[in-house]
């Protein structure tokens, strides 16, 4: 611990620039990518309110396995097919991918497009497998 506080008394301008760094990644990623949500929350928003599960992974890891009533709707194709979703717009939309990586970037089109009760499962489909949460598979 001593050597710790020695090397950030040492070196204050390479610790000040890591901060500055880590500060700005973390305001950038949560910016690009919306609201994230735990396992329990989409359950709740489910059950409560309505919500619709859009799952944006490709058809083969949707058939495999899926959240309940979940929409398949690829992530190369939203902007394509959004129309499909203009009747929920009044809902609050859950994005659903494997891991986080696409659910970002489709939560941004979907505010862009004008509905704005949209949030992202944080972890996607391996959360809620993981938390044992059940699956559709057809």
């Amino acid at each position: 611990m001593e050597q710790i506080i020695e090397f950030i008394g040492n070196h204050p301008l390479l610790v000040g620039s890591l901060i500055a760094l880590v500060a700005i990644l973390i305001a950038s990623e949560s910016r690009k990518g919306g609201k994230s949500i735990s396992s329990q929350a989409v359950t709740t928003l489910i059950n409560h309110q309505n919500g619709i599960v859009l799952d944006v992974r490709e058809k083969a890891d949707f058939s495999k396995g899926h959240i309940v009533d979940a929409v398949s709707m690829p992530h190369g194709k939203v902007t394509e097919r959004m129309g499909e979703l203009n009747k929920h717009k009044d809902k609050p939309i859950i994005v659903v991918d494997t891991m986080g990586q696409h659910s970002g970037s489709v939560v941004k089109q979907l505010k862009e497009a004008g509905f704005e009760q949209v949030v992202r499962l944080q972890g996607g489909i391996g959360t809620w497998t993981s938390d044992n949460l059940p699956l559709v598979k057809k």
